[in-house]
């Protein structure tokens, strides 16, 4: 039995885990899936995918905090989560672990796993770091920035911008406090870096070496070694791109908007505000597009009228293909999306595994970056006109759908899930205080 832990607070990462699920049910592999809670549980519920609520249960509210937690993540003074909040979610999820006999857990910024593996003594998947991996900081493969984490610190040069940008991940033991606070309480290893909190046991790299610029062999090979940053048991394996294809229809009404055949964008940016979204929507407008919404879990009808149509979630997997260019933040599933789309888009990246995945689309050519912060409506404006306008954008989306024509990203997650287990890394054993 493997257990998944979907952060049901992101549509990426519920969608994920719901793809690799099922790609393990396909295999003959039993799959348990278990949340601390969130909107987007319904997309669950839809697939008819059974899944067990566990405490704290983190509302809609509670959810947002959570969110803009991450987006502060490194920032001074910031912490995710309270250390009762940690107690109770290791307590709960080590109770379902236990419960369902579990071998390993697959998460997605469920972070509390961290803690509650180690107290199980079975192995942890990521997957939610996406290509925000160690070689890509050793080769130097992180951008500058298109806003800096800290406002303040937006005038200083790229170049610099750009080590820091490499150099800090495996150095920020900040971010990690409030889990390794009650890792010493149990007993268990703590998470020594920011990096490692993107990393596992296993962590499945949903990328391909043509667009991440790092070879299999030496994400394969590569080792924490001496590496103070890692825990010592972390490898990596490719596993290929890894984004949503919802098991929904395009609503009738807004197949009929395409359908009319006029140059028309797609606004998907379910990790923003209301007000953000708007202020997206009005630049689209003032470049001439028409608009699909994809509002999730925001209030936002009244943006309606002959030329703009809104509705909750939607299969972008089915939609990126029919509009001219696509508005995202800088996910790794949406931006998958658009490139196995062949569609052009304007990023909105919020933070720096977002910056890197909004950057490699940018090096293939198809995307034109703004930092949220400074996105008014006439840079919005800007950044559409010039990808709808010049053909080399669209040409570059092209040549990125084939790099990921024919990749199995869920099965090849599974496969890669399935070799773990068949030869696990050994550890030394642990001793924690929730020890049955």
């Amino acid at each position: 039995m493997i257990a998944l832990f979907p952060n049901c607070g992101f549509l990426s990462e519920t969608s994920r885990m719901l793809a690799i699920a099922r790609a393990l049910q396909a295999r003959g592999e039993p799959v348990a899936m278990a949340t601390h809670g969130g909107p987007f549980m319904r997309v669950l519920e839809s697939a008819g995918m059974p899944c067990t609520l566990l405490e704290p249960v983190m509302d809609a509210r509670r959810c947002e905090e959570y969110l803009a937690g991450i987006v502060a993540l490194g920032k001074p003074g910031s912490r995710l989560q309270t250390a009762d909040e940690v107690r109770a979610g290791v307590r709960s999820e080590v109770e379902f672990l236990r419960a369902h006999q579990a071998r390993m857990v697959v998460i997605g910024f469920t972070l509390t796993a961290y803690l509650s593996a180690r107290v199980v003594g079975i192995p942890l998947a990521a997957s939610h770091g996406g290509s925000y991996v160690p070689p890509v900081f050793e080769h130097g493969l992180a951008p500058a920035p298109s806003q800096s984490a800290i406002p303040g610190l937006d005038w200083l040069p790229d170049s610099l911008q750009k080590v820091m940008a490499n150099a800090s991940p495996p150095r920020m033991r900040g971010p990690v406090e409030f889990l390794n606070e009650v890792a010493t309480e149990l007993g268990v290893e703590p998470v020594p870096s920011l990096a490692a909190l993107m990393l596992g046991d296993l962590t499945l790299v949903t990328d391909v070496p043509e667009v991440l610029g790092v070879s299999d062999e030496d994400m394969s090979a590569w080792r924490p070694n001496s590496r103070r940053g890692y825990r010592k048991e972390t490898r990596l394996r490719y596993v290929g791109p890894l984004f949503a294809r919802l098991d929904v229809p395009i609503p009738r009404r807004v197949q009929a908007f395409l359908d009319e055949g006029r140059p028309t964008a797609y606004v998907a940016l379910s990790s923003s505000a209301p007000a953000f979204i708007r202020r997206v929507v009005a630049g689209v407008r003032a470049a001439g597009l028409r608009v699909v919404v994809a509002a999730t879990i925001h209030e936002l009808q009244d943006l309606e009228d002959q030329d703009v149509i809104v509705e909750g979630v939607l299969p972008s997997h089915l939609l990126m293909p029919r509009v001219a260019v696509a508005l995202i933040m800088g996910g790794q599933g949406s931006v998958q999306t658009a490139m196995a789309s062949g569609t052009p888009f304007v990023g909105f990246p919020l933070h720096p595994e977002q910056e890197l995945n909004v950057a490699l689309a940018a090096r293939i050519g198809m995307v034109v970056a703004v930092g949220p912060r400074h996105a008014d409506e006439a840079r919005i404006r800007h950044a559409v006109e010039t990808v709808t306008a010049q053909p080399a954008f669209a040409a570059a989306a092209a040549r990125a759908q084939r790099l990921y024509a024919g990749v199995d990203g869920p099965g090849r997650a599974a496969e890669a899930l399935l070799d773990y287990l068949r030869a696990p890394i050994p550890r030394a054993p642990e001793t924690s205080s929730l020890a049955s």
